[in-house]
């Protein structure tokens, strides 16, 4: 871990060392927490806040939407998103390793009374043609298809970056069949920097779209759900049926203006640093993963060659001082962020390493 950042922060884990679980993982920098501090506030619900406004304007302005809304969280972007644009009995079509799928407590079933149709597909990219072969014809017995989402980057799919044609073939079939369309924008700004496409190139055929600001970006909370006033305004409706206004933000706002001016292009370090990991520990026996397709900062590997299941390597893993999430039964994924540098990452190679050759 860098000393200018590691000197700044406590850690709630003294004996963790290098923490590769999730880049949710991230704790603000110095710097962070004093804009934080220095915030100027007010009564979010009233649009008093300034500083939550000016957050709002500067993702709008980033993903070419016409107005914004700060949120605590990214799942709630998407519950709010999917709430706002669909009706019950309406139906979903995302990628199964979509994360609306995997790690939102069936939320759609739950508030909008939507389900998704979930499509197979490699490393959770479809195309055009797989939504139209998801399509239902419209009959009274049959859900209706109602919308489309994308997950930008795709988690569980390795990270992976959508290309900008297959999101442009997506939308072309969404609007062809009179669908509306949903980015899951929780690592956007990984695809912006791994591919060097604009935010606002890649949100542009979406009705809404979010950008999550406590992963990579290194916030302590909050999303930014971005569409056109209309979405927005109705989006409103459904965050108080969720909770209610958040009052004074803007210390909450704060750090997301400060990542958006000094954590963007660092990403490409956990890009690097995700790559290096990866081609540690490709050659370990009974390690299975392809380095080729780390794109972005996440690593998933799997380990049934090794004798052992995920969780007992994550055990062994976690009592020298190195975490590593454990996805599957021989399924594991780390995650590079701001709070691990190069030599945190040799770490946990070497010391994933050495557990496996420890028979």
């Amino acid at each position: 871990m860098p000393k200018d950042r590691n000197a700044v922060r406590t850690n709630a884990l003294p004996d963790l060392r290098v923490d590769l679980v999730s880049d949710t993982a991230t704790r603000p920098t110095a710097a962070m927490r004093a804009a934080m501090a220095a915030a100027a506030v007010g009564d979010e619900q009233r649009g008093e806040d300034p500083t939550v406004n000016l957050l709002c304007g500067r993702v709008a302005a980033l993903l070419a939407k016409e107005t914004a809304l700060f949120l605590p969280s990214g799942t709630m972007c998407n519950q709010i998103a999917v709430a706002t644009h669909c009706r019950p009995g309406d139906e979903i079509i995302a990628a199964e390793a979509s994360h609306i799928v995997t790690s939102e407590s069936a939320g759609a079933a739950v508030l909008a009374g939507s389900f998704v149709r979930a499509i197979a597909c490699a490393r959770g990219i479809f195309s055009g043609d797989d939504v139209t072969a998801a399509m239902r014809a419209r009959k009274p017995k049959s859900p209706r298809s109602r919308l489309v989402a994308v997950e930008q980057t795709n988690n569980r799919g390795g990270g992976s970056v959508w290309p900008l044609a297959a999101i442009q073939s997506v939308a072309k079939s969404a609007r062809s069949h009179g669908l509306a369309l949903h980015m899951d924008g929780a690592r956007l700004m990984n695809a912006v920097v791994a591919s060097g496409i604009a935010a606002k190139v890649y949100a542009a055929p979406f009705d809404s779209v979010w950008l999550d600001l406590s992963k990579g970006l290194g916030c302590p909370i909050g999303g930014v759900l971005a569409g056109p006033k209309a979405f927005i305004e109705e989006a409103w409706t459904w965050k108080h049926r969720l909770g209610g206004a958040m009052r004074q933000a803007g210390i909450l706002a704060a750090a997301g203006i400060y990542a958006l001016d000094h954590h963007v292009e660092r990403l490409a370090e956990d890009h690097d640093n995700a790559r290096a990991f990866a081609a540690r520990i490709a050659d370990i026996p009974g390690v299975r993963l392809d380095p080729a397709e780390v794109e972005t900062n996440l690593v998933f590997f799997d380990v049934e060659g090794t004798g052992r299941t995920g969780s007992d390597i994550a055990a062994l893993l976690r009592a020298r001082g190195v975490r590593i999430g454990v996805e599957d039964r021989y399924r594991m994924r780390a995650v590079t962020h701001l709070d691990v540098d190069r030599a945190g990452v040799e770490e946990a190679a070497e010391t994933l390493r050495l557990v496996l050759a420890d028979r």
